[in-house]
């Protein structure tokens, strides 16, 4: 069964999923992003350029030739993915395929809807007996 772990409280979605992507890349796992258009894609593809500053996250999209070799995915698009490891959603709604991974991290952000969604998200996994977990990253970002 899935393993689901809630990220809530955090100040910039994009930033903080690159910096689990990183964490998760180090511990040998491979990570998809799936964000919910092609215009957040651009931007956290543009962003995993750049980040960190001292170090190299290979990534690519998720329909790339080489996505089958590249440990961090971006995509918007649905199935197939070329592996079901760790999904990071950025998406304020669950996803229809997210039990086919071994693990699922969830994103809310500080804005009132995505928190209000967020606990929607939440509730529904619940509801399905789903293990969660929660991480309040709010005193972070004081």
């Amino acid at each position: 069964m899935t393993r689901i772990d809630f990220y809530t409280g955090v100040a910039n979605k994009l930033q903080t999923a690159c910096l689990l992507s990183q964490k998760a890349m180090q511990n040998g796992m491979r990570v998809l992003l799936h964000t919910p258009d092609e215009a957040m894609a651009a931007k956290l593809d543009a962003l995993l350029w750049e980040y960190p500053p001292t170090a190299f996250i290979p990534h690519c999209r998720s329909d790339a030739a080489e996505a089958s070799d590249t440990p961090v995915l971006i995509g918007h698009h649905r199935e197939p993915f070329a592996h079901s490891e760790l999904l990071i959603s950025l998406h304020d709604t669950h996803l229809p395929f997210f039990s086919r991974f071994e693990r699922l991290i969830e994103i809310v952000s500080t804005d009132e809807h995505d928190t209000r969604r967020g606990r929607e998200r939440f509730g529904f996994y619940r509801e399905r007996g789903f293990e969660l977990r929660h991480f309040d990253l709010s005193s972070k970002n004081k």
